[in-house]
């Protein structure tokens, strides 16, 4: 599908205009922090069904005595899962309203306190304070600002540490160590707010961030015959970094944001893109370590090629994987997303490859909807 608002030449001139100043320039993901209900057992989930290794490990053992925080590592992902130890800590409460889900979307930075700066005199409520860390393996600077919701964004700045993960942190080496699954680093991810509060959030992403919007995505173009929703994409200047915020929009039945507004008790992360170069390795991979995926029906595939033109791949292993194909003006990706991976209908995984494309999949959106519409009416919340 091509689409008209994100041309070579647009992108190609934003990139021109953020390059001559950017106040907040990223270096990438550095790792998103998930609040959890039992750490330890969701670290072998993430390990068994992803692949992802053990990397850190924090907790009584380490001198924590509040919580144990567990870090995985793949590619270039690095996630961490976080338990209370105690029922009266607000981990504990975070959890009693959200369910497993995200709290921290780390970045990393070459300066965290300019970074502090930056960000809070341009309007930002703090979350923490600039500080340091120190141990025998050199120094990390942390600051952090508060997102949508209960999310925050902590700011990473690690150029004088060669340790494993954080000052506070030791190497974790179970015996358990299964197979990379060759998931590379995050794509984007993904941010569900409220009613008609998207615009404030792409507001702040402008103007206290620095981030600009490279896609826009109404209610006519993301709806089936029950459901709609708006997004829009926000990117950093470099282009590490991309946000999509979506919300809710009219339909006839209840939208997939509703439901996640409605479990999760609130705005939050809704999905991370972990990328891959081999997506029918990465999915077969996936699948028989029991992760599970959205379907699309058959006669999604029956005219593919003609809508998206050639691709290298065989359609065939595509069609009985249920990955998903869409082109822009710059090439094509590849996509397929997982059923929520907690209880509540609230976190779930995409897989992406891109083959040149630098866009979100938009020819996908009817058929991808539809199918979180069927998993919906099982779960009696269309």
């Amino acid at each position: 599908m091509q689409i008209s608002e994100y041309t070579k030449a647009s992108h190609e001139a934003a990139d021109l205009a953020t390059a001559s100043y950017d106040f907040l320039p990223l270096n990438g993901t550095d790792y998103v922090e998930f609040y959890v209900g039992n750490a330890k057992q969701a670290a072998h989930y993430y390990k068994s069904a992803f692949g992802f290794q053990s990397l850190a490990y924090a907790g009584p053992e380490t001198g924590v005595r509040d919580r144990a925080s567990y870090v995985l590592q793949q590619g270039k992902i690095r996630i961490m899962l976080t338990t209370p130890l105690h029922s009266d800590h607000p981990i504990a409460e975070h959890i009693k309203k959200h369910g497993d889900g995200v709290k921290v979307l780390a970045l990393w930075v070459d300066d965290a306190f300019d970074a502090f700066e930056q960000t809070t005199k341009r309007g930002a409520e703090p979350f923490m304070e600039p500080k340091k860390l120190t141990d025998e393996h050199g120094e990390v600077c942390m600051s952090g600002i508060k997102l949508y919701g209960e999310t925050v964004h902590l700011f990473i700045e690690r150029k004088s540490y060669s340790g494993i993960f954080l000052p506070g942190y030791e190497k974790w080496n179970p015996e358990y160590s299964p197979e990379s699954t060759g998931l590379l680093y995050v794509d984007h991810c993904v941010g569900n707010v409220g009613w008609h509060k998207m615009n404030q959030w792409v507001n702040f992403y402008e103007e206290v961030m620095g981030f600009r919007n490279i896609l826009t995505f109404d209610d006519k173009m993301i709806s089936t015959e029950y459901s709609a929703l708006m997004s829009k994409v926000m990117s950093n200047g470099n282009g590490y970094v991309k946000f999509p915020i979506n919300e809710p929009a009219e339909g006839k039945k209840k939208s997939q944001i509703e439901e996640y507004l409605e479990f999760y008790e609130g705005e939050g992360v809704q999905h991370l893109a972990l990328a891959t170069d081999h997506i029918v390795e990465t999915v077969t991979a996936l699948k028989n370590r029991g992760v599970e995926f959205l379907t699309v029906p058959n006669t999604y595939y029956d005219d593919l090629l003609s809508r998206v033109g050639h691709i290298d791949e065989d359609l065939e292993p595509l069609k009985q994987l249920g990955i998903l194909v869409d082109r822009d003006d710059e090439g094509y990706l590849l996509q397929i997303f997982t059923k929520p991976v907690e209880d509540r209908p609230t976190v779930f995984f995409e897989i992406i490859q891109r083959k040149g494309a630098r866009s979100f999949g938009a020819g996908n959106f009817k058929a991808l909807f539809e199918a979180i519409e069927r998993e919906q009416e099982l779960r009696g919340n269309l």
